[in-house]
């Protein structure tokens, strides 16, 4: 029972990306759906990235996985970590592309919800089944990992791409795809 329980706990951010959209006043319509793994439920989350904008600052850079900087990052108001908190200065999380593992239960799952899959209950791209992907200025990156850290009661979450990604201002910006994160629903809020 506690199993079929797990399995369907998930939650979203609507975010105001601060390192493309300048802010908490900007106009983003970012999304980030996060559940528990169909698969590996007790192990893994599935995210999922939907959603465009267009910058607002003058110039700058998304950084990369070996950037543990806090910069480029958004606060969740309120506490994102139910358990196994990474505390100061913070962690970085490798995120899988989805369609290169062999998580078969969530690979279904994401093509059930994909426009004319049938399931309403989340917008996705008709592109959701790539790599998670964002595209801002000079070209397209992959989503390579997510930077957590607990900071008290504003925790911060933020993206890593596979290299490092220039925008100005003005320009539009998008990310889309799923990806697969080695850390339980268990350890977030939902």
């Amino acid at each position: 029972m506690n199993q079929h329980i797990l399995r369907k706990q998930s939650f979203s951010f609507l975010v105001a990306v601060v390192c493309l959209c300048g802010g908490y006043n900007a106009q983003a319509q970012m999304i980030i759906n996060v559940y528990p793994s169909q698969d590996n439920y007790t192990s893994e989350t599935l995210w999922i990235f939907s959603g465009s904008s267009t910058t607002s600052r003058t110039s700058g850079s998304i950084r990369t996985s070996g950037d543990s900087s806090s910069q480029d990052t958004w606060r969740v108001n309120g506490n994102l970590f139910n358990a196994n908190e990474p505390n100061f200065p913070g962690a970085t999380f490798s995120l899988s592309p989805l369609f290169s593992s062999s998580n078969t239960d969530d690979i279904a799952s994401v093509r059930a919800r994909i426009p004319g899959g049938g399931r309403t209950n989340i917008t996705f791209a008709a592109s959701a089944t790539n790599t998670p992907t964002i595209t801002s200025g000079s070209g397209s990156r992959t989503i390579a990992n997510l930077w957590m850290w607990n900071d008290g009661n504003e925790d911060r979450l933020g993206i890593r791409a596979s290299s490092s990604l220039s925008y100005s201002i003005g320009q539009s910006s998008a990310w889309v795809g799923a990806g697969i994160l080695n850390k339980p629903i268990g350890d977030f809020h939902t």
